[in-house]
């Protein structure tokens, strides 16, 4: 296996881990502005526009790069996915359209209650409903049931079976749940007040024991919708202290949100999320679809690789400076000084 190919491969994980700690706070924001209640639920809807508000459409570029990466590098397993996968793909992408144009629709359109609650609702849903579909998808990526050989075989059994499982839909409900918790950690962080902060704080720790459970559902599951993966996830040898890890940090954060320690809870929240995709990653490797599209037979041209690991070396110079300077201009405006 080339070099390149398992470099390109890598930045794909790096570019969905950053997706999942930006993105996905966003769309866990979504979620509790639906879930939005009490005498302070304008309050927390306000707090959730400022915070989403600068850079929500900056997140996307992240996935962006990821898709770019699969259909220039490895082309075969995009083609795959995309054939297999259409159905919840495509639901995915409108979530992310309806998602945006209500989000935006609801800024600028007439400010009357009717008018606001519509598009409010639109979002709020499909910030429910777009990391189910991200979710499912990976959990059919792992599951190993999508195969190129469709001779002989229905609509059901190549479009639907191979995501339509109780697997894929716990691993759905794991990424919701993970993502609201990521979004009502970060809003502890952003809240300008004491009492939108205990809102926050209330929600997230709910949040994380949703995440423990769903956690423990998904693993239960795998052993007979994904094997492969679960016997990676508990016999392979780094395992057991990744496991760890993500425990440490879990139990952490829970402990700092009680101590109302917002600052550090953010940090310990991202460092699960990011030892979770990892884990996810590794336990993958070396597929990219279980359960016959490896990273080796996948992937396309090694010129077109080689061409495209540049590009990417090359326009980082100019993203990362470009998105810190996004977020220091208007993430600064919205968070306040709390307690450390």
């Amino acid at each position: 296996m080339p070099d390149t190919a398992l470099y390109l491969a890598i930045v794909m994980m790096i570019a969905l881990n950053l997706y999942a700690l930006m993105g996905g706070a966003d769309y866990g924001g979504g979620v509790w502005d639906l879930f939005a209640v009490g005498k302070r639920a304008q309050e927390q809807r306000d707090l959730i526009a400022g915070a989403i508000g600068p850079i929500w459409e900056a997140n996307h570029v992240w996935l962006i790069l990821v898709v770019v990466i699969l259909f220039s590098a490895f082309p075969a397993a995009f083609s795959l996915l995309s054939i297999s996968l259409h159905v919840p793909l495509t639901l995915l992408l409108l979530g992310i359209i309806a998602r945006g144009t209500a989000f935006t629709f609801r800024k600028y359109d007439s400010h009357k209650d009717h008018v606001q609650r519509r598009w409010g609702r639109i979002f709020a849903v499909a910030s429910l409903i777009t990391p189910v579909l991200l979710g499912i998808s990976v959990g059919a990526i792992s599951q190993g049931k999508i195969s190129a050989d469709i001779a002989g075989k229905t609509f059901a059994e190549v479009y639907i079976a191979p995501w339509f499982t109780p697997f894929c839909f716990a691993v759905g409900g794991f990424a919701l749940a993970l993502f609201s918790f990521l979004a009502a950690v970060y809003s502890t962080v952003f809240a300008p007040t004491d009492e939108l902060r205990t809102d926050f704080q209330k929600r997230a720790i709910a949040a994380q024991v949703a995440c423990a459970m769903l956690a423990l559902l998904v693993f239960v599951l795998a052993e007979d919708s994904a094997p492969g993966l679960r016997e990676s996830l508990a016999n392979s040898s780094w395992s057991i202290l990744l496991q760890a890890a993500t425990a440490v940090c879990a139990i952490s954060s829970l402990i700092a949100l009680l101590q109302r320690k917002f600052l550090p809870a953010r940090f310990f929240a991202a460092g699960q999320v990011t030892l979770i995709l990892w884990g996810w990653g590794l336990a993958q490797y070396p597929y990219m679809i279980r359960p016959d599209m490896t990273i080796n037979n996948a992937q396309g041209a090694a010129s077109t690789q080689t061409l495209l690991l540049g590009a990417i070396a090359s326009g980082a110079v100019l993203l990362f400076p470009s998105f810190y300077f996004l977020l220091k201009v208007f993430k600064h405006k919205i968070e306040q000084p709390i307690s450390k």
